[in-house]
């Protein structure tokens, strides 16, 4: 993979972050739109936005952090995501520890992506068909991001959740054929197989406090 084109599109993650705080529309308003139709109103959202936003450019993390803070629970199913990434420990760990997991896991990840935030450009999103039926409950939306060199593959995995009015939530991210959260299980399951899942929270906490010195 790319080095410049991983870090562009790993950089997506936390712009996409950022244009849900951003957004004057409820979170309700996904309830009555289609998945596609969701991805492709905030991916291109994204890109225009960032465009416009010298400090979303700079990768500003505190503002980052709290604009995630602010909005992205009610869009994306992070703590199935955190689940997933976590493996059959999730089941095992006590609420106090998913908590913290979430925690440290949501701070990793901004931090992470948020200095790619400077690559975006001249970029635009193209949706590729969606196979689904109206039964589904989980699906992928498929986009290409195209602009400067060769079209870079960016897929989303998302479920309908039961709540009424709660409409489609993003749980996973595919960068070029990787998704974010087998990535993140095969680490994670290192981890808690060495210390356990106290040790994967500290080992996280830890990471975290020494991204933080670079900023």
């Amino acid at each position: 993979m790319n080095h410049r084109n991983f870090q562009f599109l790993s950089g997506l993650l936390s712009a996409f972050v950022a244009l849900l705080v951003l957004l004057a529309a409820p979170a309700a308003f996904a309830a009555d739109e289609a998945p596609d139709a969701l991805i492709k109103r905030l991916s291109t959202d994204v890109l225009d936005t960032i465009k416009a936003d010298k400090s979303l450019q700079s990768g500003n993390l505190p503002q980052v952090i709290a604009l995630v803070d602010s909005k992205i629970m009610p869009n994306v199913d992070f703590q199935r995501m955190t689940a997933s990434a976590a493996g059959p420990a999730w089941r095992k760990a006590t609420p106090e520890q998913q908590k913290r997991l979430q925690d440290e896991f949501k701070i990793l990840l901004v931090r992470t992506y948020a200095g790619a935030l400077a690559q975006v450009s001249d970029q635009e999103v193209a949706m590729k068909p969606l196979r689904a039926s109206p039964e589904d409950k989980e699906l992928v939306v498929r986009t290409e991001i195209r602009g400067r060199g060769e079209p870079i593959q960016l897929d989303y995995r998302l479920v309908k959740t039961p709540s009424q009015g709660a409409g489609w939530k993003i749980y996973d991210l595919n960068v070029l054929g990787v998704w974010l959260v087998d990535t993140y299980r095969g680490q994670f399951a290192q981890e808690i197989n060495a210390r356990g899942m106290d040790g994967l929270i500290t080992t996280l906490a830890e990471r975290n406090k020494a991204n933080a010195k670079k900023v």
